[in-house]
């Protein structure tokens, strides 16, 4: 207890410096951020780059970023909910041919959140945090008088339609119609309320929007999730409650950074893309073990079966999700960005490695695919840390 006291005070006494020494902070977060006092908040803040290191620049910033998140909701949410409620698209109707009128745009924006809201529904499944109502809400949009439909609605009134024939018994043949709501097996909220999750739903719609040219890629849930349960858990009311906002911002900062992951043009030949990546974890893999290395080869497991997902998703779906945040907490740190995420990959197969050197390729995929069972994370990240 006295130990943790004493890290607990580094941390207070490196935020607490006008003039913040990230150096120092990225060493102190390397060896994991503790949840106490909002540590973990305004380190990850920092170490994304959302905050600069002067901390007398913060408050004036922090409002303005706000307030922008604000004015994004308004134009790309609200106006448009109100236009297609209230049929006051002008020159417009929902039958207008040109992909380009605003009815147009808006039944495309529906189909992009189809997929959001499916993923963003299934968030965490093992966490209830996603599915419970959030106390900072979107006013705007859920207020009684409102007429803006949320994003869920939306995705509702997306209703499937199935025609069946039945015969009965006197030989009849007859049409049934079915109608079935896309996310029915979901429980929600009553109205006047905001789940977690969907308040995660609104941010990738948001940035969707925001990034046309590469949109919503499936897996972007997965790495928002940690970063909005990060600040929406935050023991910092005022974090809390601008945990949207400042999510948003997190976010887009760190998929500046890993927005090639999810680009499936860049090959092995772009040093920016998942192929490369891949390649550049098989020969650390090599490096560090070269008989595991040749193993794998030999039973023609190829890097793409498994590490494909570990290292554009941040291993945000091998672990629960505390152990994903305190993996976060170095990756966030490392100064050569995401070096330390291969050096994971490459130690969570090491600690398995007599099983995968004796065992046949049935059970060596299974013993990879679920890896995460039979490893303990701090070993990993200390096997992780020799070979960084």
């Amino acid at each position: 207890m006295a130990a943790y006291q004493a890290r607990l005070k580094q941390f207070e006494d490196v935020l607490k410096e006008e003039v913040i020494d990230i150096k120092s902070l990225r060493k102190l977060c390397f060896n994991g951020c503790p949840f106490e006092c909002g540590y973990r908040s305004v380190c990850w803040k920092l170490l994304l780059n959302y905050l600069s290191c002067k901390r007398c620049e913060w408050g004036d910033f922090l409002s303005k970023q706000r307030k922008l998140y604000t004015h994004f909701i308004d134009e790309m949410i609200v106006k448009p909910g109100l236009d297609a409620s209230t049929g006051t698209h002008q020159d417009d109707h929902p039958l207008n041919p040109n992909p380009n009128s605003n009815w147009g745009t808006f039944f495309k924006d529906n189909e992009m959140l189809l997929q959001i809201d499916k993923d963003c529904r299934r968030l965490c499944p093992d966490l209830f945090f996603f599915q419970k109502a959030t106390d900072y809400p979107c006013k705007d949009i859920i207020h009684a008088d409102s007429r803006v439909e949320t994003l869920r609605k939306r995705v509702e009134q997306c209703v499937l339609q199935s025609e069946t024939i039945k015969v009965d018994r006197k030989g009849n043949y007859n049409k049934v119609f079915s109608r079935k709501r896309v996310s029915e097996e979901y429980m929600v909220l009553p109205d006047g309320h905001e789940a977690h999750w969907e308040v995660v739903e609104r941010i990738l719609f948001i940035y969707s929007k925001l990034n046309p040219g590469q949109g919503y890629v499936q897996g972007m849930n997965e790495i928002i999730g940690p970063i909005y349960y990060c600040f929406a858990a935050d023991p910092i009311k005022e974090c809390r409650e601008n945990a949207e906002a400042d999510s948003f911002f997190c976010f887009m900062n760190l998929m500046s950074e890993i927005r090639d992951l999810f680009i499936k043009t860049l090959d092995a030949d772009s040093q920016c893309g998942i192929g490369y990546m891949m390649q550049d974890f098989s020969n650390m893999l090599q490096t560090s073990d070269q008989r595991l290395h040749q193993r794998i080869e030999e039973l023609n497991i190829k890097p793409q079966f498994y590490a494909f997902r570990w290292l554009t998703l941040l291993l945000s779906q091998e672990f629960p999700l505390p152990d994903v945040m305190r993996i976060w907490d170095s990756l966030f740190a490392d100064d050569r960005r995401f070096h330390f995420l291969k050096c994971i990959c490459c130690a969570m197969l090491i600690e398995v490695r007599d099983e995968i050197i004796q065992g046949d390729f049935p059970h060596v995929m299974k013993l990879i695919q679920n890896v995460q069972d039979k490893v303990d994370l701090q070993r990993v990240i200390a096997k992780a840390t020799e070979i960084r």
